[in-house]
């Protein structure tokens, strides 16, 4: 579903590559580790000190890479649509390799990494299948796919992945509704199955961080999945080079 049926604040719209690009400088000072490591310190089905090689799709300024590398996780590649993201995160010195692509065309080898990871991406895309198949690719027999993701409950109250400009003008980045279902769906229809879910709520600790979220108390506001693959995927593609 369009964001659209629930927009209460009009933002003016952006694409994802041009929202992130503008975003780069200011996106860790805007999201919060409540989002999103703090769901991934609860996980307990992953091994991380035994994942071999990970990916980290869509990885940003690289905070999650910088998480993974703490968990043990001794090979890790990262990629992303934006180049001023994947230069944040290259800073980071957390990653092996990084790589300008999208998270569902990867170029990465087949059945390559032990687990791959995601987070709050996922409502960029105006479908999950692409992603849910292309995570199923890259992944070895018996691998992980971590997903962290923006509560569609929370997209539906009308709230927006969005940031604010220099001016102070908030501007809002593409993005769609992907009801739980739909992820199971995808996710099915790709060879996973569910292992451990988590879902995060606005408390005490949002709102010390976030006082004006006093009404949005209790709503769920972020989720993270771990879906493991339950049958060998075998396609062939083609890679490219490393950018870093």
């Amino acid at each position: 579903m369009k964001f659209a049926s629930f927009d209460i604040r009009g933002y003016p719209t952006v694409t994802v590559q041009d929202g992130y690009r503008e975003w780069a400088d200011s996106y860790e000072a805007t999201v919060l580790d409540l989002m999103d490591l703090r769901l991934l310190d609860r996980l307990r089905a992953v091994p991380w000190a035994r994942a071999g090689h990970a990916l980290d799709l869509a990885c940003g300024t690289g905070r999650c890479g910088v998480w993974l590398r703490a968990r043990g996780v001794a090979s890790l590649d990262g990629l992303d649509l934006s180049e001023p993201m994947l230069t944040k995160a290259w800073d980071k010195g957390a990653y092996d390799r990084l790589f300008l692509a999208a998270v569902t065309d990867t170029r990465r080898s087949t059945g390559r990494y032990g687990v791959a990871v995601m987070s709050l991406a996922d409502e960029h895309l105006a479908a999950l299948g692409p992603l849910y198949d292309e995570a199923a690719r890259v992944l070895a027999p018996d691998g992980r796919f971590v997903l962290v993701g923006y509560h569609p409950h929370f997209l539906m109250l009308g709230v927006v992945t969005h940031f604010d400009r220099p001016s102070g003008d908030p501007v809002a980045i593409e993005s769609h509704v992907h009801l739980m279902s739909d992820h199971v769906a995808a996710a099915h229809g790709a060879g996973f199955r569910l292992e451990e879910m988590v879902e995060g709520t606005v408390d005490d600790a949002w709102l010390a961080a976030k006082p004006k979220w006093r009404r949005y108390r209790d709503h769920p506001v972020s989720f993270a999945y771990v879906w493991r693959k339950a049958e060998s995927i075998i396609h062939q593609v083609g890679t490219e080079p490393a950018i870093r």
